[in-house]
């Protein structure tokens, strides 16, 4: 419950204005005039119950679910249910109504989804630290519950938790942390699950905006400074495309877009590149008109037209052979269809083409609720049903007795992280499979009997063991021997969830089989310690992330007392804040260390090969800057060397140092921080 004082002129008139824009987005989602007044229902009803209270910024409650609820219609676009349910999600939680008045009221449907978002609230709420067991973990396992009910409560939930990110300046920093690596944890992979593109994308910008504010800054003022230098460029690669696409009779619109900072990030931290070296950081998107197409049999003629876009513009620009991604044969399968290529212009950018029938764009945009509309209207694809696959999946794996709550957070992320490639049975037909998965995990995806028997496959005709990791474009023939069953030690190599449950059911009366232990309970890489400081904390370094003074940093209390420091942006410590919330603390560097301390880094080092580099480069670290190296590990190829250096170093400063300097040795291209691998 917020703040309680007397409302403004002023405050009024923004509540007044807020609720105009929702009810003229809401218009154009509402069948008739009847539902668009049942909205208006919903807000006098709510904007009463929420009369005087204030949230954390200041302003009036009222205006949190009129945003939630503009978001629920505009970038998600859903119905006048779902509408209504998000400006009345938090009356029942934060007042003395019940789910009966809002039944009486507003009927069965709308009572449900308020229902279903006010006991998801209920427990993320709950911080009982005398509770042994995870609260977090606890309530994700209740947001995904309710996909057996209504996926509209986690699409709801999902509006909720961005625009609480798009406020998150105004909690305390523990909270915040604590948001933010949920959100990394869980909200932003469901996003993308859900393809809500939009909803994902902002999510994970505000979320580096707050764990790495430097980062956020530097390459914002990058991608400001480079789009206005290359806005030219841009209009006039897109000029002939114009021009060919009208002459050959399409109806389209193109749009431009540059990758999201978050994006940017991302592949500057996984690559070990710099900013300048991403080459596709612009993309165009053609949106074709395919001439209201709306049934089975003409979804080949809309992607033909996909095709015949490609060929018009490739004729016009050379392409990049290996940057070519037909999502419109494969769809991904959150469902999302388009086909992405990337072309050289005539001033020397590379130019990401992204070409989608106003169809593909609105279910990229939107996701699932897209999906709900045209299916609703009949058109029927090949895809369609992929989304109701996934969601009976996590099902299963919901209703499971044997699974608590977090090692079922453990499975739910990883399953929302996992990406998938395409393979082929011998008779050419085309099966998706996890990404990583093996030739095991694809005889249990044909039959549970054809894994149970399977002794060894042929991958492209080539004989290979059933640990072999698949790759998008194998041909996978599986060799079964009637007398063969399924052994333990397949489960230290099998990937996917279904392969490893049936392996697992069939041992689960076998004692001489381990079992994986839960995901508290499992043993972690011991950390660096650090030494009994003046505020009588005994803090570690987490080996994971391997922060060093400067890095912003999350501290999570152990439960011997000591604090494990991780960055905030570790992987390992979002998992851990999103099962452990009240566990977290804020540390500061002058707290943790002293003057002399030192902490390993890697750096990625890459450049044209002379002779005597190497020499240099050690040289100059060893005896210029008096830096211990801990090992090297370079190698040259055609003139060019890469590799990295491990070594210590103080603080960011002290790194920052060592790379300007290691960047005035002749040859070198760039210098990159990098994790360490454990």
């Amino acid at each position: 419950m917020g703040k309680i004082s007397e409302f403004t002129q002023q405050d009024y008139q923004v509540i007044a204005r807020d609720f105009a824009d929702l009810r003229e987005a809401a218009r154009k989602r509402c069948a008739d005039v009847n539902e668009l007044e049942v909205v208006q229902k919903a807000f006098d009803f709510a904007n009463q119950a929420h009369k005087g209270v204030r949230r954390r910024s200041g302003e009036p409650y009222i205006l949190h679910p009129i945003a939630v609820a503009k978001i629920v219609v505009s970038n998600i676009g859903l119905g006048y249910k779902s509408i209504v349910a998000a400006l009345l999600h938090d009356v029942v939680e934060d007042t003395d109504y019940t789910v009966d008045d809002i039944r009486n009221l507003f009927g069965d449907k709308v009572a449900s989804l308020v229902d279903g978002l006010t006991k998801i609230k209920t427990v993320l709420d709950n911080e009982d630290k005398a509770q042994q067991k995870s609260i977090q973990a606890e309530n994700f396992k209740r947001i995904l519950l309710t996909l057996n009910d209504d996926v509209r409560v986690v699409l709801i939930k999902l509006a909720d938790r961005l625009h609480n990110c798009r406020t998150i300046e105004y909690m305390p920093e523990h909270k915040r942390d604590k948001i933010l690596s949920e959100t990394m944890f869980i909200f932003i992979p469901l996003a993308h699950r859900l393809g809500l593109y939009e909803v994902k994308s902002e999510m994970e910008n505000i979320w580096l905006r707050y764990k790495e504010p430097d980062a956020y800054n530097d390459i914002s003022a990058k991608i400001n400074r480079n789009l206005t230098d290359k806005e030219k460029e841009i209009n006039e690669f897109i000029i002939p495309v114009e021009a060919a696409l009208k002459n050959a009779g399409f109806k389209f619109e193109i749009k431009k877009r540059v990758k999201t900072p978050y994006s940017i990030w991302h592949k500057m931290q996984t690559k070990g590149i710099e900013f300048e070296q991403i080459y596709d950081l612009y993309a165009v998107r053609i949106i074709f008109d395919s001439n209201n197409i709306d049934d089975a049999k003409n979804v080949d003629s809309e992607r033909d037209q996909c095709y015949h876009i490609f060929s018009i513009i490739t004729g016009i620009y050379k392409y990049k052979a290996d940057r070519v991604r037909d999502w419109v044969k494969y769809p991904k399968n959150n469902g999302y269809e388009a086909l992405h290529c990337t072309l050289m212009s005539s001033t020397g950018i590379w130019v990401e083409v992204q070409i989608r029938s106003k169809r593909m764009n609105d279910i990229a945009e939107k996701g699932i609720a897209a999906h709900w509309a045209y299916k609703k209207d009949g058109f029927a694809q090949e895809n369609e049903n992929e989304m109701d696959k996934w969601i009976v999946k996590v099902k299963e794996i919901l209703v499971n007795p044997d699974v608590n709550a977090l090692d079922l957070l453990d499975l739910i992320h990883n399953d929302l992280m996992k990406s998938d490639i395409m393979v082929f049975t011998p008779k050419g037909d085309q099966r998706s499979i996890e990404k990583g998965a093996t030739a095991l995990d694809f005889a249990y995806l044909i039959h549970t009997q054809v894994g149970n028997k399977a002794i060894a496959a042929k991958v492209n005709l080539r004989l290979v063991p059933l640990s072999y990791i698949l790759r998008t474009g194998d041909q996978v023939e599986i060799i079964t021997a009637e007398d063969e069953q399924p052994k333990p030690e397949w489960l230290a190599f099998l990937k996917t969830s279904k392969a490893r449950k049936i392996v697992s059911d069939f041992f689960r009366t076998d004692k001489t089989v381990k079992k994986t232990p839960p995901a508290e309970n499992r043993r972690e890489e011991k950390p660096h310690s650090v030494t009994s400081l003046s505020d009588g904390c005994r803090y570690v370094i987490a080996s994971c992330c391997n922060p060093i003074p400067g890095d912003n940093v999350i501290g999570f209390v152990e439960p011997d007392g000591n604090v494990t420091v991780h960055k905030k942006t570790c992987s390992h410590a979002n998992g851990l804040a999103s099962k452990y919330g009240d566990r977290i603390v804020v540390p500061t560097w002058d707290k943790i260390v002293d003057s002399t301390m030192s902490f390993p880094v890697r750096l990625a080092l890459k450049g044209y090969d002379r002779i005597g580099m190497i020499n240099d480069i050690t040289r100059y670290l060893s005896f210029v800057m008096n830096v211990n190296i801990r090992k090297l590990c370079i190698g040259s190829e055609a003139g060019v060397f890469d590799g990295y250096i491990d070594l210590f170093v103080r603080d960011r400063n002290d790194l920052n140092t060592i790379t300007d300097r290691l960047m005035q040795i002749e040859g070198i291209e760039s210098v990159v921080r990098l994790e360490i691998e454990k």
